[in-house]
């Protein structure tokens, strides 16, 4: 059985870490310099930084602010926003980053993710779907949710999937900030569907949430942010808590 992971999410707005509650009512959550060098002292397996407002902006990520958090952390490293060619992403992991996360971009222009498969190989490349249930069915949202879409989630995970995506990060926009656990039977329809690697995103609150996600949705990690953020739930407690009840944990 695969180690599973635990990874913080930055959502970055202005600088800032941020964190709202189905996309919106944003509020401060601290600096990200800061609170990746905790995630990363503190058991993190991997850490996702995000840029939320990038691609709505019409702007690139911030490559320098990438560089000082990839000079304090010893982890994994992920990020997106605002990602649209290659030419973007090599930027970012010449300046730390270890895999680029992109969103909309490919949504818009699916080539895209076979270019930087082909470019930096598919284990770089992770396609973040933000979804959220829409007349019984789950559409894609782009623009950090602003933009709806007819394309079906697992429809289009699937053809990421074989486009060249390394990974498939998934948040409900439904179940976002609210604490009430994660979208966890359609996780699972995800990672029975698909052979890469699932992240589920949205709605953690508590340690039991995690557990659900990683025992009924058979998710490979789980990404959160509130609840890591303002100190909610420890990730050492966390991760004791999961290896306890037979959770297989890195670290």
């Amino acid at each position: 059985m695969l180690t599973k992971r635990i990874i913080p999410c930055l959502d970055i707005k202005n600088g800032r870490t941020v964190k709202g509650t189905n996309f919106i009512k944003l509020k401060d959550a601290g600096d990200p310099i800061e609170l990746a060098d905790i995630y990363a002292q503190g058991g993190a397996d991997e850490l996702v930084f995000l840029d939320i407002t990038a691609t709505h902006e019409g702007r690139r990520t911030f490559a320098d602010l990438v560089l000082q958090i990839a000079e304090r952390i010893n982890i994994p490293f992920t990020v997106g926003g605002g990602i649209s060619s290659v030419a973007d992403a090599s930027i970012l992991l010449q300046n730390g980053a270890d895999k680029v996360a992109i969103n909309s971009s490919a949504a818009r222009n699916p080539s895209l993710i076979e270019d930087l498969s082909a470019k930096f190989g598919s284990q770089c490349v992770v396609v973040a779907i933000d979804a959220k249930m829409v007349d019984g069915r789950w559409l894609v949202h782009l623009n950090g949710g602003r933009i709806s879409t007819r394309l079906d989630l697992f429809t289009w995970a699937k053809r990421a999937e074989e486009l060249g995506a390394g990974e498939i990060l998934f948040t409900s926009m439904d179940n976002d900030g609210v604490h009430g656990g994660y979208a966890t039977q359609t996780l699972a329809a995800l990672s029975d569907m698909l052979t890469i690697p699932t992240i589920a995103s949205g709605g953690a609150g508590r340690m039991s949430d995690f557990y659900d996600v990683f025992a009924d949705a058979r998710v490979d990690a789980a990404l959160a942010a509130g609840v890591f953020h303002f100190g909610e739930i420890q990730i050492p407690h966390l991760k004791h808590y999961l290896a306890g009840r037979g959770i297989l944990m890195r670290g």
